[in-house]
């Protein structure tokens, strides 16, 4: 079944592959036998449902998850059942996709008034002035 990331996109299954692998850490029996843990790829480069600059931004937020080949590597074993560890990878892939969504406002270059431009060149004066009169006392040898 397709993963819904919004009301545009929505992921199809074959961009989307997932391998069971054991689990690491302490279960006894249970870490021996049964592979719980679940790794899912996501291939990002070659989807066809995701924008450029949403490529861009997700490549930005995956970090090391991001391989070569453009594909988003997640890893869970958060818990001891394998199907609520693959509910688990799909939500983080939906919400770090959401996060690619959105477009970051683009920051506007201000000035400091000239009000506060005075404050602090007086400030930085009355500072020097201090340390100035720390050094040694001259006149009375």
């Amino acid at each position: 079944m397709p993963l819904t990331i919004s009301d545009e996109i929505e992921i199809a299954d074959w961009e989307i592959s997932e391998v069971f692998v054991r689990s690491s850490g302490p279960g006894g029996q249970n870490v021996n036998k049964v592979s719980t843990a679940v790794e899912l790829r996501f291939e990002a480069e070659r989807s066809p449902n995701l924008p450029a600059p949403v490529k861009t931004r997700l490549r930005k937020l995956a970090g090391r998850r991001w391989t070569k080949e453009g594909a988003i590597v997640l890893q869970v074993e958060d818990t001891r059942s394998q199907a609520r560890n693959r509910e688990i990878a799909r939500e983080r892939l939906a919400e770090l996709i959401r996060a690619a969504l959105v477009k970051p406002k683009r920051r506007i270059a201000t000035k400091p008034t000239y009000g506060s431009q005075k404050r602090r060149l007086k400030a930085k004066k009355v500072r020097g002035d201090v340390k100035a009169m720390r050094g040694k006392v001259q006149g009375e040898d």
